[in-house]
């Protein structure tokens, strides 16, 4: 998002990664935690109070997730945790889960104990090339949640994850 709106991330006192910019005439704050990820929620709550974010509904956290095929998307309103100890951790800072959440699939690891193991390992060349595109992909569900809402965003991104097609636009 940074690059693709002609922003910078600094370091901020946050524990993150900060910057600002503007998509259609609108201000949007990035942030990437530098905290351990099963501590994230202590850099989302300092950059919450930071950007003055008095509802959790307008803050989306892009994250991974093992329970996606690699490379699938998905936007969600609220919701469990999945197991995923860093959303854990945002919603006990926050104390509130129903912030949005663009989901970025990696898959399981064919051990189901190894979950750790997958997370943090690097991708092969192929989960690379789908990740990456993904990674475009959820920066366009931002974006659309920002200019239409979450709704519409998960109408577009979700049909688009399921494998489903949209359809055509009229002339």
């Amino acid at each position: 998002m940074a690059e693709r709106h002609g922003g910078r991330l600094k370091k901020g006192k946050e524990l993150a990664l900060v910057g600002e910019v503007s998509v259609g005439g609108r201000r949007l704050a990035l942030a990437w935690p530098q905290t351990y990820y099963n501590d994230s929620g202590q850099s989302v709550a300092k950059l919450v109070r930071r950007f003055g974010i008095d509802d959790v509904e307008r803050l989306v956290v892009v994250h991974d997730e093992l329970d996606l095929p690699v490379g699938t998307l998905r936007v969600k309103a609220g919701g469990g945790l999945a197991g995923n100890n860093g959303l854990r951790s945002i919603k006990a800072h926050l104390h509130d889960g129903d912030f949005l959440r663009v989901r970025i699939g990696i898959g399981k690891p064919p051990d189901s104990r190894r979950g750790a193991d997958h997370v943090l390992n690097r991708p092969s060349k192929r989960d690379r090339t789908e990740l990456d595109v993904s990674v475009e992909l959820a920066a366009d569900a931002v974006e659309t949640i920002l200019a239409e809402g979450v709704g519409p965003a998960m109408t577009r991104f979700n049909q688009r994850a399921s494998g489903a097609e949209s359809p055509p636009s009229q002339p």
